[in-house]
């Protein structure tokens, strides 16, 4: 299992970089109007001082190490989880996020803030402005949670009632 997971991190962190490297050079400047792919997408470069979705962006500005500290922590956590998992999508999904987080923690070591280039926007909404890692990290939490909603195997609930256990 944890291979599927370092591996799924590698690449989550691989694309996310490469991703950011294209965007810095072929999107330069920043928030200009950028290249439209579909009438609801556009790659707009931006950079994300703050935490998800630019919140704190005034307050977070100076505080990148802390940021990157705060990951890590988050990082080393998922890390212990994927090592004791015995599912293989709890394993691919632990891996979608701790690279993505890897990759955004590696943009704010780097330059102090988060680079990010993709503009979804319907009707002159725009969503907040984010990046492959976001993508991945946004995935592999949507794997957590529908790994946990499906039912216990049968082999599981026979034990849990030959233990006396009650199954709700």
């Amino acid at each position: 299992m944890r291979s599927i997971g370092i591996m799924a991190a590698l690449a989550a962190g691989a694309v996310d970089q490469a991703t950011k490297l294209w965007a810095l050079s072929a999107l330069w400047p920043p928030y200009s109007g950028g290249i439209t792919v579909l009438p609801v997408l556009n790659l707009r470069l931006g950079f994300n001082t703050g935490v998800t979705f630019g919140m704190f962006a005034d307050s977070a500005a100076g505080a990148a190490w802390v940021l990157v500290l705060v990951t890590l922590a988050i990082t080393a956590f998922l890390l212990h989880w994927l090592w004791r998992t015995t599912s293989k999508v709890e394993a691919l999904a632990l891996g979608l996020v701790i690279g993505g987080a890897l990759g955004n923690a590696a943009d704010r070591l780097r330059i102090g803030a988060v680079v990010d280039f993709l503009d979804a926007h319907y009707a002159g909404w725009h969503w907040p402005t984010f990046n492959m890692a976001d993508v991945a990290i946004v995935c592999g939490v949507a794997l957590l949670i529908l790994t946990g909603l499906r039912p216990a195997p049968a082999a599981n609930r026979t034990a849990l009632q030959d233990s006396g256990s009650e199954i709700r």
